[in-house]
C-alpha cells in the first residue's frame, strides 16, 4: 500500500472516531449544567433557612434574656423571701416541725409564680400555660401517687399535730425524736442516733405513741424473788430504793405489788413515775438499786436449775 492510500485511510478513521465521540459530549454537557443548578438550589435554601433564623433570633433574643434576667431575679428573690419567712416564724409560737412544712410548700408555690412569669415574657399565651400546667399536674398524679400520698399526709399531721418537733414518738415501729416534718417525709432521731425518714402517708395512718406529750411517764419493771425469800421485806427493800431516788416522783405514788408465781420464782411489779427527761436515767437508776438492795438484804434472784433426786 502506497503512502497516499495509508494517508487516506487514517483520514476516514479519524472522521468516524470525531462522529461517534460528538453525541456522547452532547448528552454529558446537558448532565453538569443540571448538577450545577441544583447545587445552587440548595445553597440558596440553606442560605435562606439561616437568614429566617437568624431573623427569629433576632426578634426573640430580647425577649429571651428578659426572660432569663427575670427567671434570675425571681428566684433570688424567692430566697430571701423564704429566708425572711423563716425568721419571722421563728420569732412566732409556730411548732418547728410545722414551720418547715409551710417554708417549703410556699417555696415550691414561689417558684412556680417565677415559672409563669418567665413563660409570660417570652409570650406564651397563658392558655398553654394552663393547659400546659393541667396535662402535666394530670401525668404527675398518675405517675406519683406515692408522693402525693405524703404531701396529703403532711397536711394531715400539720393541722392534727398529733406531735411536734422535740417529742419522743413510736412511728411505724420506729422509736425516736422528731426533728422536722417536710413535704414528703418525718425525720426522726432514734436514741442511738440514727436518722430514719418516714414517709409521711404511712405516718398518717400508722398508730402514733407520743411518750413526751405528758409530762411525766411511768417506768414498769418486773424483778423476781426466790419462794424462800421473804416477799414482805423485798417489798420494803424496793419501796425504800424507790424513795431514796430523788428522780422517782412520789406523786403517783410507787406500785410494788406481787404480780404472779412462776415455776422457780415470785415475780414482783414495780410501778413508778419519772419526768420526761429523766425516764431512762431513772429507769437505770432502780435496777442498779434494787438489785444492790437485794444483796445487802440477803434476797436471792433466782435463776433457773434442774434438782435431780436418784433412788
Amino acid at each position: 500500500m502506497t503512502d497516499a492510500e495509508l494517508a487516506a485511510a487514517a483520514q476516514e478513521l479519524s472522521t468516524g472516531f470525531d462522529e461517534e465521540t460528538a453525541p456522547a459530549e452532547a448528552s454529558e454537557a446537558p448532565s453538569e449544567e443540571t448538577t450545577y443548578e441544583t447545587i445552587q438550589e440548595q445553597v440558596s435554601h440553606t442560605a435562606s433557612v439561616f437568614n429566617s433564623a437568624g431573623r427569629y433570633l433576632r426578634g426573640v433574643l430580647p425577649s429571651l434574656i428578659m426572660a432569663v434576667v427575670i427567671f434570675i431575679i425571681g428566684v433570688v428573690i424567692v430566697k430571701l423571701l423564704t429566708r425572711l419567712l423563716t425568721r419571722s416564724m421563728k420569732r412566732s409560737n409556730i411548732d418547728g416541725a410545722a414551720r418547715s412544712f409551710l417554708v417549703s410548700l410556699i417555696r415550691i408555690m414561689l417558684y412556680m409564680v417565677v415559672l409563669i412569669m418567665a413563660l409570660t415574657v417570652l409570650k406564651v399565651p397563658m392558655s398553654s400555660i394552663i393547659t400546659i400546667l393541667g396535662a402535666a399536674g394530670l401525668a404527675v398524679s398518675l405517675a406519683l401517687q406515692t408522693c402525693l400520698s405524703n404531701l396529703c399526709g403532711g397536711f394531715i399531721i400539720l393541722f392534727s399535730k398529733p406531735f411536734v418537733a422535740g417529742d419522743m414518738v413510736e412511728l411505724d415501729g420506729t422509736v425516736g425524736v422528731v426533728e422536722s416534718i417536710s413535704i414528703l417525709y418525718t425525720k426522726i432521731v432514734t436514741p442511738d442516733h440514727k436518722t430514719v425518714f418516714i414517709p409521711n402517708g404511712k405516718v398518717s395512718e400508722a398508730k402514733v405513741i407520743n411518750y413526751t406529750e405528758s409530762p411525766t411517764r411511768r417506768i414498769d419493771l418486773v424483778f423476781d424473788i426466790s419462794y424462800t425469800a421473804d416477799y414482805t421485806k423485798a417489798r420494803e427493800v424496793i419501796l425504800g430504793a424507790a424513795a431514796q431516788d430523788k428522780l422517782i416522783l412520789t406523786d403517783p405514788k410507787p406500785i410494788v405489788r406481787m404480780r404472779s408465781h412462776n415455776d422457780s420464782s415470785v415475780s414482783i411489779d414495780v410501778l413508778v413515775w419519772a419526768k420526761n427527761e429523766d425516764w431512762f436515767t431513772a429507769r437505770y437508776n432502780m435496777v442498779e438499786a434494787v438489785k444492790s438492795a437485794f444483796d445487802e438484804n440477803g434476797i436471792e434472784i433466782p435463776f433457773p436449775q434442774l434438782d435431780v433426786h436418784m433412788k
